[in-house]
């Protein structure tokens, strides 16, 4: 799957919920590997701040990412449309301290995404793929999330208030396709009771009936809710009248499960990878949320590199096509086959059984791969990627040059199976290809190496 983008520019104009400024957003199309990234126009040097978990700085009424001085707020539905769409890389400008709160669901940047269009790059996705369990829980709030392996993401969300309307409710999106109906026009919602606390405090001062879902369900004196609906614009109602004080008819049943679903989508965005894995939330919210994503960042970054093996999964390359590609037979093929390919990098495996020749001097009471056969194999890994990509790769041979920065992390013995991946450094020049090669048994690296080889056509 290819990274993408937008097709076109195109922007929308709002108020802010929190802040009343009419505000003016654009969204843009960027280049590959550039995520998601956000510049307040309105400031003199123009700021740019990276969507990622790190740089949320508040959770308590949205989430607000912010750099230095600079912050901008409520940003969870406009990013959920972008991830939701499968769109990896944007530049977003707007010219407040916070995006339009538009009518409080996600539905309205989702059809001006359509409208423009995506477009497909060069480069491929890289996923962050859940491969165990990863859980979160507040024991302050009883707020859990917890994160399962599954072959795409999915999302299950049960919330609980204190509230006879929506005391239990849940919502569940079992994948993204559906997102643009299921879950986009869900609107993002409010008691009563808390919207004095919240004007107190100099929020919401966009808020009214039109972007918001707002419950009346315990009964307050008429002068105080006629003080709330005249700070909102709205008509005053009947103080013994408890329900929706909403016009529009709720778009779902359980629309605020849904847009709850839709915070959780929003949120993880700031993982800055698209996510394989499904998403079990319980009173899920922005805090909670974060800390699940800065747990994603966390994985990411010490844990990444490991690529995924399902021994199940029919490979790329069978030992049949390797041999078809390898001029190397036994005892000295270490390649069984590859599981996973891109312009960039390869994954091969090898499986180490206790008839390997080596073992028997190598050692006789104590077998150990030598460190050297799996740098051999990690070259020949990465000579799978290049000659892969030749019109006749019988043809073509490729040959050690160089080889530093190696290292032995770990022993390797029978019954171990070896991960290589293998990434390009540079592109192919007059036949010469830089990599870097990784192996792991495992989660753990045990051997690496940088190496330069030369391809040349076989006499």
């Amino acid at each position: 799957m290819k990274q993408k983008t937008l097709k076109d520019s195109f922007t929308l104009k709002g108020q802010g919920l929190h802040t009343g400024y009419k505000i003016e957003i654009t969204f843009n199309p960027a280049p590959v590997d550039f995520g998601y990234k956000i510049k307040r126009v309105d400031l003199e040097d123009q700021p740019i701040i990276e969507a990622l978990a790190e740089n949320v700085v508040n959770t308590k009424r949205g989430t607000v990412l912010g750099i230095d001085n600079a912050t901008v707020s409520t940003v969870e539905h406009g990013l959920a449309s972008l991830y939701a769409l499968g769109i990896d890389n944007c530049l977003i400008e707007v010219n407040a301290p916070e995006f339009p709160i538009l009518d409080g669901s996600s539905i309205e940047y989702v059809q001006a995404i359509e409208k423009v269009g995506i477009v497909e790059q060069e480069k491929d996705k890289d996923f962050f793929i859940v491969r165990k369990k990863i859980e979160v829980f507040d024991p302050e709030t009883g707020s859990k999330i917890i994160l399962l392996p599954d072959n795409c993401f999915s999302i299950n969300s049960n919330i609980e208030f204190e509230s006879q309307y929506i005391p239990n409710q849940y919502a569940s999106l079992e994948c993204l396709e559906n997102f643009s109906t299921e879950i986009a026009p869900a609107r993002t919602f409010v008691f009563v009771r808390e919207l004095q606390k919240l004007r107190e405090v100099g929020l919401i001062k966009g808020g009214n009936l039109d972007n918001a879902i707002v419950i009346y369900e315990r009964k307050l004196p008429q002068n105080e809710l006629d003080e709330i609906a005249d700070a909102l614009n709205v008509p005053r109602v009947d103080a013994n009248q408890l329900g929706y004080l909403n016009r529009r008819k709720l778009s779902f049943p359980n629309e605020p499960a849904r847009h709850k679903l839709l915070d959780i989508i929003g949120d993880m965005s700031l993982a800055g990878k698209p996510i394989k894995g499904r998403i079990i939330a319980t009173r899920p919210g922005h805090k909670i949320n974060n800390q699940m994503a800065r747990l994603i960042r966390k994985e990411i970054k010490n844990k990444n590199l490991v690529p995924f093996y399902d021994p199940n999964l029919e490979p790329l390359m069978d030992i049949n096509r390797v041999k078809q590609l390898l001029p190397h037979r036994y005892p000295f093929l270490m390649v069984d086959k590859v599981i996973e390919q891109t312009n960039e990098y390869i994954v091969g495996v090898k499986n180490i059984t206790n008839d390997e020749p080596y073992f028997v001097g190598h050692f006789p009471e104590e077998p150990v791969m030598p460190g050297v056969l799996q740098v051999e194999a990690m070259a020949q890994t990465g000579g799978l990627l290049v000659l892969s990509g030749l019109d006749e790769p019988e043809r073509y041979s490729t040959y050690f040059l160089k080889i530093d920065n190696v290292k032995f992390r770990s022993k390797v013995v029978p019954g171990d199976t070896i991960i290589f991946k293998v990434e390009m450094t540079s592109e192919v020049r007059r036949g010469i290809a830089t990599m870097r090669g990784l192996a792991f048994v495992g989660d753990k690296i045990v051997s690496e190496a940088d190496f330069t080889a030369q391809i040349i056509k076989n006499k």
